[in-house]
């Protein structure tokens, strides 16, 4: 890969500052409002968000989604405490996780799984903010795709970083799809979901980071490098900033009870 060039060009700790400035551009231009939910897992992704919303000043509730005694539950618990910002845990229950499940395979027209899954989350997530009385969601939709952070990655790296790219450039296209039907279903109640990350600017800069910064070959477990230094510097705490990624249709367990019900 062309790592080495890139590296030479801009130091690591230069890249690591210029992340840090263009996560918190990203954020500042896409989301002006000072009342904001995010949707909220406790990993690495939607703790760097909240703590960036957090330091801009913005008024920050926590919203998390998934069935009683769920990884994403507790976890989301304990880093929503170290954080010190509001949180809201919403509990799946069957009949409304039924009756979501429907809706949302009428109203997005769409037979992919993950898409589904996603959709059914946010409409609780959606849900509860109109409870709130909260108009903007945030996620962190985009990080993944961005920095590597999917398995699919370990499987192209050997084969270069053109492989890597093009990959990457699937799971963006991807990811714009579903965040415009999680946008459908979350406009039901009267709620707008924005992803900071996915905006044209910071997908163009991120890009411009070297793979190797990134992820470091095809047995590396934990993947999004320069990010989760980037949380670390900006005070996530570590136990979120290097936790694996755990999907939120898994972390919830939203994927196990979709399986009963297919």
């Amino acid at each position: 890969m062309k790592a080495d060039f890139y590296c030479g060009l801009r130091p690591e700790k230069a890249m690591l500052e210029e992340l840090r400035d263009a996560l918190y551009s990203a954020v500042r231009l896409t989301v002006p409002e000072k009342t904001v939910a995010v949707a909220f897992s406790g990993g690495v992704d939607s703790s760097l968000l909240a703590k960036i919303c957090s330091d801009l000043g913005k008024r920050v509730t926590l919203l998390t989604v998934g069935f009683a005694g769920s990884h994403d539950v507790g976890f989301s618990k304990k880093i929503a405490g170290m954080l010190g910002l509001e949180h809201k845990v919403v509990e799946l229950d069957s009949r409304q996780f039924e009756q979501d499940l429907a809706h949302v395979r009428k109203t997005i027209g769409c037979d992919n799984t993950s898409h589904i899954e996603n959709c059914v989350a946010y409409a609780s997530i959606a849900r509860a903010a109109k409870e709130a009385s909260i108009k903007i969601v945030l996620s962190a939709n985009g990080c993944d795709e961005l920095f590597c952070g999917y398995n699919g990655y370990r499987a192209v790296y050997d084969k270069g970083e053109n492989a890597v790219k093009k990959l990457m450039e699937e799971k963006i296209s991807n990811e714009l799809v579903l965040v415009q039907e999680i946008s459908q279903i979350a406009k039901e109640f009267g709620v707008e979901v924005r992803q900071p990350f996915l905006s044209p600017a910071f997908i163009e800069f991120a890009k411009t980071i070297p793979v190797d910064q990134k992820i470091r070959g095809a047995d590396d477990m934990m993947r999004k490098h320069i990010l989760r230094q980037a949380a670390l510097a900006a005070g996530v705490p570590e136990e979120s900033a290097m936790k694996p990624k755990k999907a939120l249709q898994y972390g919830s367990s939203i994927h196990k009870n979709f399986k009963k019900r297919r």
